[in-house]
């Protein structure tokens, strides 16, 4: 194909793109070496926690030509997800509800977006014929924020997530790795944070530990989702109400003002897990979890974290007897993981409750 056939063909990728509900396509190259020192950086400093993918696969991640051989250029999309009338905040606010990730509430994203990626490799491949191509959707080794940054989506914000000035950072990024030589975008360069620190000091745990550094260890995503053991004490009490994931770096962020409503049906909030109480939550059996969180984000977790996580949100909330008598109703509970947290959670409520009596008779 001709310079210009190229051109043209990137301009349709665009069109195609957006009619198929993305918001925004950008075509980069796969350089990254700078993002690769960065990221083994990061990695030597064991902020991945028990994350052991993120070191795994070697370059493969900052080398999309080793993941994927001929490679030449990857097409970056985000899909907005924000359902409508959904709080952002208000929920963080009442202690007694539980949070859930925005990006959470409704069916998983991966599926979604990756259908959405092969119709754009389908339109693309009866447009050229036969090409070589693959689809990534947060599944693979692939540096999804520094392909869009040069992409020209967005740039990285303090928080170390990709920050678009007409959109903020409440949306979804995938990729379409592919052979064909087409013309690339230019990247984001610059950088719209300024003197801002807004994210930095709202972390609950202070995981943001510098600009576009985030030690996972600390981070109530990772320790929600991604870790598998015991939640360390020291960060329970910040955790509040959030039982599956975290937003609050995102919500405080200036640009979040711009975030776009998004058109997606799936991503809407299934079973008001944008409002339901911490207790009916705990109170799911194992049977519920399984059936209410089918072809959702969080079943990847599991009920035994899931119920680690609410434990401690009710340990969070205020004392009260029906959350006393929750946190015992799962005080034999089969697993250890549960029962320590559980146990964690009654002494909480304890000393509540002494505090209260406290202050009455005073």
């Amino acid at each position: 194909m001709t310079y210009e056939e190229l051109a043209c063909l990137a301009d349709l990728v665009k069109t195609w793109g957006r009619e198929l509900g993305f918001q925004q396509v950008g075509i980069t190259d796969t350089q990254l070496d700078t993002h690769e020192q960065h990221l083994d950086t990061w990695l030597s400093k064991e902020y991945h926690g028990e994350m052991g993918f993120m070191a795994k696969h070697g370059t493969k991640r900052t080398r999309p030509a080793e993941l994927e051989p001929g490679t030449q250029r990857v097409i970056s999309v985000r899909m907005d997800y924000l359902p409508p009338e959904v709080e952002t905040t208000k929920i963080l606010g009442q202690p007694n509800h539980a949070y859930v990730s925005r990006y959470a509430l409704g069916r998983d994203y991966h599926k979604l977006m990756r259908k959405r990626l092969a119709q754009l490799a389908k339109k693309i491949e009866q447009e050229v014929g036969i090409f070589g191509y693959r689809a990534f959707v947060d599944s693979a080794p692939v540096m999804e924020r520094a392909l869009a940054q040069k992409s020209g989506l967005g740039w990285f914000g303090k928080n170390a997530m990709l920050l678009n000035p007409k959109a903020g950072s409440l949306f979804f990024l995938g990729e379409l790795y592919t052979d064909l030589p087409l013309p690339i975008d230019p990247p984001f360069e610059q950088e719209h944070c300024g003197s801002c620190s807004a994210c930095r000091t709202a972390c609950p745990t202070g995981a943001i530990v510098d600009d576009k550094v985030v030690d996972s260890r600390r981070c109530i995503s990772y320790l929600t989702i991604e870790l598998h053991g015991a939640i360390p004490v020291e960060f329970r009490r910040a955790m509040g109400n959030r039982v599956y994931g975290c937003d609050d770096c995102q919500l405080v962020c200036p640009f979040t003002r711009f975030t776009r409503i998004s058109r997606e049906q799936d991503f809407a909030p299934r079973h008001d897990l944008d409002r339901a109480s911490l207790i009916s939550l705990f109170a799911w059996s194992e049977e519920e979890f399984l059936d209410k969180t089918a072809g959702s984000p969080i079943r990847r977790i599991g009920y035994e974290r899931w119920l680690r996580n609410l434990a401690v949100g009710l340990g969070n909330a205020p004392w009260s007897e029906a959350v006393e008598a929750a946190l015992w109703a799962r005080r034999a509970y089969p697993s250890q993981l549960v029962r320590e947290h559980v146990a964690w959670a009654l002494e909480e409520q304890r000393l509540k409750r002494g505090a209260r009596i406290a202050t009455a008779v005073s």
